[in-house]
């Protein structure tokens, strides 16, 4: 396990969402990244909690933002240095966001995510 602190790790995030490519970035909508210390349930890294680009419709409008976490302790449980951490972040960033666009896990593991 490392130590990493919440300013840091917070960047670390920032830094993976900065990898994300453009025509993508400007397409998301409505949602919001933050860093959680803690999973409400054992086991996550990250949660995307929402309602997914592709099942918006005519009916989508002044709902709140859809939300992903990535939670930090057990990001650092898991790593040994800070190169695990940034790949790690990225990892669940990427994995997170795509959620977001309507892909679900299946199809992530299909894909080698």
């Amino acid at each position: 396990m490392i130590d990493v602190p919440l300013k840091r790790f917070e960047e670390l995030v920032a830094e993976a969402l900065d990898t994300i490519p453009p025509d993508l970035a400007k397409v998301m909508d409505n949602v919001v990244v933050v860093v959680v210390d803690d999973p409400p349930e054992p086991g996550l890294l990250g949660l995307y909690t929402g309602i997914p680009l592709t099942e918006r419709g005519d009916w989508y409008s002044g709902v709140l933002p859809d939300r992903i976490e990535i939670y930090r302790n057990p990001t650092l449980e898991i790593c040994e240095t800070e190169d695990d951490v940034v790949e790690e972040v990225r990892v669940t960033v990427v994995h997170e966001i795509a959620h977001h666009f309507g892909i679900d896990d299946e199809r992530l593991h299909e894909l080698g995510w």
